[in-house]
């Protein structure tokens, strides 16, 4: 039974008891007998399905993840494969642990760190570049053996075959620590890319449209399995997008440094600075980073509308998360990345397990050293410009009024005062 459905029941209990009338509508009449002797059989269950916006990555305190051998596997070391299935990085603070769901009783996060519409089907170990984890939608159907599920929230397409976000992400940052230690001069660094993200350097309109046809066709498998394997065939599957961990601007105060802005060569108090606060990255990048944003959000409502054309009996809701962290985003005021609620960029100088968080008076050479640890060991700096535990908690009530609003598109937005407004 679903949610709203759990919601109105309720509704419609307490008004009984005032001798109030409510009648409520088809779509959420009490289920029949069998089902109803199914429901109470099994313990109801919200699931989370998908990549590293759901999964928790950033929100710390992970937890062993069972691989396909059926091990579960706890943090491996530093050093160890970025493919074991520890690194999925499931977190206790994730959105489905830390958002109030009336009626369910057990949550189960099967999102990976990483994931793409691959993983929903197969294991994600055989693409490149995955992880050692069963397909979601098998982990899926061995929950829906034990419980009823309730609701599914899944974040799925800011990381595909064509594009990820943690290339994405790279590119901008990359530029802009190498503009900021390295001269036009300096022709023995090899010429490193310096200029600000364009969109195309993120993700074009050709890969976005294959990221949405890739995703879409995932997505439907999940909803044909779900009809499959769900004890009452009642539950509601949210659709969330993505949220920008920068702002449109800086703050003033991270414009520049030492009379030195990052329209120039060369600017390493700048690029220190920034970095400290969590936001390398340039100023003429951030609009690129927000169209980015704003093209997984059509990828993702794009999903939805097509999938709701296709299944007209199902409960689908596509919750907008793109202002979810307005006024809070890195560097959007002074005091970054403490007043934040995304995980500042933070690399190590090897895979020791301590963050560098200043830069300051490092050279080019320890900074290459610095940059290559998170090429060769990605799990050191893989939690960088993902929502953080509080983070969590905003994507957490969310997904709360996701789960019993009666709309079919919501938007979640932050107010000036921090209030959390879900409509």
């Amino acid at each position: 039974m679903s949610l709203l459905r759990r919601t109105l029941i309720a509704a419609l209990s307490v008004a009984a008891t005032v001798g109030t009338a409510v009648a409520l509508p088809a779509s959420a009449a009490e289920p029949t007998a069998e089902t109803t002797a199914e429901t109470t059989a099994l313990p109801t269950a919200a699931v989370a399905l998908g990549d590293s916006f759901v999964s928790g990555e950033g929100g710390g305190d992970y937890q062993p993840v069972t691989d396909l051998n059926g091990v579960s596997q706890g943090f491996p070391g530093w050093s160890a494969p970025n493919s074991n299935a520890f690194f999925c990085h499931r977190s206790p603070n994730a959105s489905l642990f830390q958002a109030t769901l009336p009626g369910i009783q057990d949550r189960f996060n099967l999102a990976c760190s990483g994931g793409q519409p691959h993983d929903l089907l197969n294991p994600s170990a055989a693409r490149e570049k995955g992880r050692e984890v069963p397909a979601q939608l098998d982990q899926l159907r061995n929950v829906a053996a034990t419980h009823d599920i309730d609701l599914v929230l899944v974040g799925l397409g800011s990381n595909n075959a064509s594009f990820t976000f943690g290339d994405a992400a790279s590119v901008c940052a990359n530029r802009f620590i190498a503009d900021a230690w390295t001269g036009w001069w300096e022709f023995w660094a090899g010429d490193p890319p310096q200029d600000p993200c364009t969109i195309s350097d993120l993700a074009t309109d050709a890969e976005l449209a294959a990221g949405t046809t890739e995703t879409t066709n995932a997505l439907r498998v999940l909803l044909t399995t779900l009809a499959e394997v769900d004890a009452d065939g009642q539950h509601r599957v949210v659709f969330q997008d993505y949220t920008n961990p920068l702002p449109q601007d800086y703050a003033a105060r991270y414009h520049e440094e030492d009379n030195r802005a990052d329209d120039r060569d060369k600017f390493r108090a700048l690029g220190a600075e920034r970095y400290a606060a969590g936001c390398p990255a340039h100023r003429a990048s951030l609009a690129a980073g927000h169209l980015f944003s704003q093209g997984l959000g059509r990828l993702v409502s794009s999903a939805h509308s097509t999938l709701s054309a296709e299944f007209p009996g199902a409960d689908l809701v596509y919750l907008n998360v793109q202002h979810a962290f307005d006024g809070a985003r890195l560097c959007e005021a002074d005091g970054s990345p403490g007043n934040a609620l995304a995980t500042p960029i933070r690399l190590q100088d090897g895979p020791s397990g301590v963050p560098v968080t200043s830069l300051s008076g490092r050279d080019k050479i320890a900074i290459k050293r610095i940059a290559d640890t998170c090429v060769d060991y990605f799990q050191t700096c893989q939690e960088s410009w993902h929502p953080n535990a509080d983070g969590y908690a905003v994507l957490g009530r969310c997904l709360a009024g996701a789960a019993t609003t009666g709309a079919r598109s919501v938007a979640c937005t932050r107010g000036s005062d921090g209030t959390i407004t879900v409509g």
